[in-house]
């Protein structure tokens, strides 16, 4: 059905609720790229004024990508909970809005409400939001997931350790390792994305990572970022595997070019589950996502980046993870063109992935081919330990030598924590303490007294 909305003589249509979505969003490359973008600031607000006035139920009664072509769509309808959702269905989506913003939604009231919207919902109200209101929602969601320690409290912020080297060299990866430890870095994982996705290689580094966490007793995750069927066979072969990790997208089609399905997600998740790794729980997955995969793969349907993102969220719910991260910047310009359209699309994907029930972490990062730098990405992480982010990354210096992008540093998840009052899992944070790497206040200054140091191989010391 077409959507109007008149602004002095000029009326707007939008013929179906997908152009609705994609003319309503925030400008972003992506969106001019595909070519579905609103053409002026007037018809992009006028689209915002009607999106506001459409019933949350027409987005069960209007898929944007046909039920019949796409399993994401099916996961979407078939998985929707109508009893969580009762409380809201007589609402628009500026009333959601209304709602999200009121002292009604405390963080109970959105956990019980997260099974009964759609992401479709939840990237119609962003749409409608400002940043600090993006932040404000997003701050009262508490997501808390668990495996060797607890992620997602109030007041506390992990990171993800990203030890990468551009030859998967271990004396390399034990370096940036080690120093990342030693400034308080790895409670969410240690995490390698690997040079090579062949079998031995990721077999060796798990191994090596697993040796590493188990003689210095370290309450945490690890994870080698190879594709899930590799995951499957190292799985058989019974390697230590902790988490499954896979990159994911809102479409069954851009899911394809990942080549995964549903079904083969499944099966990894029963797999991981079945090695009983964890020990506070067993949430054993680890998705990564960003806007404008489904573009890059020409399988977005005609959506805007932005709600093919949220979409992408469904499937990622579906499997319970440990941790989501929208690594927010990495494809480039072509998508999100500067600091701007990364600081929001970043704000858009936390809030999103958290009213939705997940437990968000964002890649704070850029290519250098992008028209940003590390100011726009100290902005966006703080913006994003305000708004309650899950986990952010550590990578040494900020600069990814294998995967070539700029990120987050081991120093900066210390200017965030103790800018703001925040500090690592309870798990780590008490294993930091133990090692003499923190006290009570955080980051001790560095000393050969350090247990972790006493124990280092003298190669590595």
């Amino acid at each position: 059905m077409p959507y109007r909305h008149t602004i002095g003589s000029r009326t707007y249509r939008f013929d179906d609720l997908k152009t609705l979505l994609a003319r309503a969003s925030p400008l972003r490359s992506g969106d001019v790229l595909a070519g579905v973008a609103a053409a002026t600031y007037e018809e992009r607000v006028a689209a915002q004024f009607a999106l506001a006035e459409v019933p949350l139920r027409a987005f069960l009664n209007e898929a944007l990508v046909p039920y019949e072509e796409d399993e994401v769509t099916r996961l979407i309808i078939d998985m929707h909970d109508a009893t969580a959702f009762a409380s809201v269905s007589h609402f628009t989506v500026g009333q959601l809005r209304d709602w999200l913003l009121s002292e009604a939604a405390d963080a109970e009231a959105l956990q019980a409400l997260a099974p009964g919207l759609t992401p479709e919902m939840v990237a119609a109200v962003s749409k409608l939001m400002r940043n600090q209101e993006l932040i404000g929602v997003a701050r009262r969601c508490e997501v808390v997931t668990r495996f060797r320690n607890t992620l997602g409290l109030r007041g506390r912020l992990a990171t993800r350790l990203q030890p990468n080297h551009p030859t998967d060299d271990p004396r390399g990866i034990a370096a940036s390792l080690v120093d990342g430890l030693l400034y308080g870095s790895g409670d969410a994982v240690i995490g390698i994305n690997p040079a090579t996705d062949n079998p031995k290689a990721v077999s060796n580094l798990l191994h090596m990572l697993d040796a590493v966490r188990e003689q210095y007793a370290i309450p945490t995750q690890t994870c080698v970022l190879c594709h899930v069927t590799t995951a499957l066979q190292l799985i058989e072969q019974k390697t230590p595997v902790d988490l499954t990790f896979q990159s994911i997208a809102g479409t069954e089609a851009a899911n394809a070019s990942f080549g995964i399905s549903l079904s083969v997600l499944q099966e990894a998740w029963e797999a991981t589950l079945a090695l009983n790794r964890g020990t506070v729980g067993q949430d054993v997955m680890y998705f990564e996502t960003g806007q404008g995969s489904a573009l890059s793969a020409n399988a977005h349907h005609g959506l805007d980046q932005q709600t093919c993102e949220a979409r992408a969220y469904a499937v990622a719910r579906r499997f319970r993870p440990l941790l989501v991260n929208s690594v927010v910047g990495f494809i480039g310009p072509e998508y999100l063109y500067d600091g701007k359209q990364i600081i929001r699309a970043a704000l858009e994907d936390h809030f999103c992935g958290k009213v939705l029930g997940l437990p968000m972490g964002v890649d704070v990062c850029y290519t250098n081919h992008a028209e940003a730098d590390q100011d726009d990405m100290d902005t966006l992480l703080t913006l994003l330990g305000v708004a309650g982010c899950n986990f952010i990354m550590g990578i040494p210096g900020a600069d990814d030598i294998m995967l070539n992008y700029q990120s987050t540093s081991f120093h900066d998840a210390l200017y965030v924590r103790q800018v703001l009052g925040l500090r690592p899992a309870p798990e780590f944070e008490a294993w930091l303490q133990q090692q003499g790497i923190f006290d009570e206040h955080g980051l001790l200054p560095a000393s050969t007294s350090s247990q972790l140091l006493k124990q280092l191989p003298p190669a590595l010391r």
